[in-house]
C-alpha cells in the first residue's frame, strides 16, 4: 500500500511539475512576443507562412509588412526571407516574400532567401550558410507573436546572436492565438530541455 502511495504522489508531483513547467513557458512566449528591445541586426530574418501561387497569404504579407517596416527604419541592412513549397506548388514561400519585398522598393540585392524548408528548425539551419556568406552573426526575428520564441532560440542554437519583432498586423487573433501560443508552449518547453534539432527530429 505504501508503494503505491509513493508511486501515485510521485506521478502526481510529475504532473504538478510539468504543468507548472509549460505555464511558466506559455507566459514567456507571451512576454517575448510582446517585446522588441529596438536592437539593430545585420540581417531581419522573415519567418515563411502560407503563400498562393506566388502571392503571400495574408499571415504571411502582415510579416513582410512589419519586416519592410524595420528595414526602413535601418533595424538591418539585408532581409531574409525563408519557407519552401508544399507539393504541386509553383512557388516556394520565400520566392513569393521576395516578389513581394521587391514590388515594394526593396533592392534585390537586399533580399536573401532560403527556400527549402518546411520547418522553423530547417529554414533556420538552411539560412544559416547563407547569411554567413554575408558575413551576418546577428538577425532580428520577424514572426507572428506566438512564434516568435521558438524562432529565436532555434536560431540562437545555430550560432546567430538573435532577437525578435513581431508584427502587430496578424490575422491569427484571439482564441486563435491562444492556442498557438499553448502549443509553442510545449514546443519551447521541450526544446529547451533537448535542443531544437531533435525535437524538429521527433516531430518531423
Amino acid at each position: 500500500m505504501r508503494t503505491l502511495r509513493g508511486s501515485l504522489l510521485a506521478v502526481a508531483v510529475a504532473v504538478v511539475v510539468a504543468t507548472l513547467y509549460v505555464f511558466i513557458s506559455f507566459c514567456s512566449v507571451l512576454y517575448v512576443g510582446a517585446n522588441d528591445t529596438g536592437e539593430v541586426a545585420d540581417a531581419i530574418v522573415v519567418m515563411g507562412a502560407a503563400q498562393y501561387d506566388g502571392r503571400p497569404s495574408p499571415q504571411l504579407a502582415a510579416r513582410l509588412d512589419h519586416a519592410l517596416l524595420l528595414f526602413n527604419d535601418g533595424r538591418a541592412p539585408l532581409i531574409a526571407v525563408t519557407g519552401g513549397k508544399q507539393p504541386g506548388d509553383r512557388f516556394t514561400e520565400a520566392e513569393a516574400s521576395r516578389r513581394y519585398l521587391r514590388a515594394r522598393g526593396v533592392a534585390d540585392s537586399r533580399i536573401v532567401a532560403e527556400s527549402q524548408g518546411g520547418s522553423t528548425w530547417e529554414s533556420v539551419r538552411n539560412l544559416s550558410p547563407v547569411l554567413r556568406s554575408e558575413g551576418a552573426g546577428s538577425v532580428l526575428i520577424v514572426t507572428d507573436r506566438y512564434h516568435l520564441q521558438r524562432s529565436i532560440l532555434s536560431a540562437r542554437e545555430v550560432g546567430f546572436h538573435a532577437m525578435g519583432s513581431a508584427t502587430r498586423t496578424s490575422p491569427v487573433v484571439g482564441l486563435r492565438a491562444i492556442a498557438h501560443a499553448l502549443e509553442e508552449s510545449v514546443g519551447v518547453g521541450v526544446g529547451r530541455v533537448l535542443g531544437f534539432q531533435r525535437l524538429w527530429r521527433i516531430t518531423d
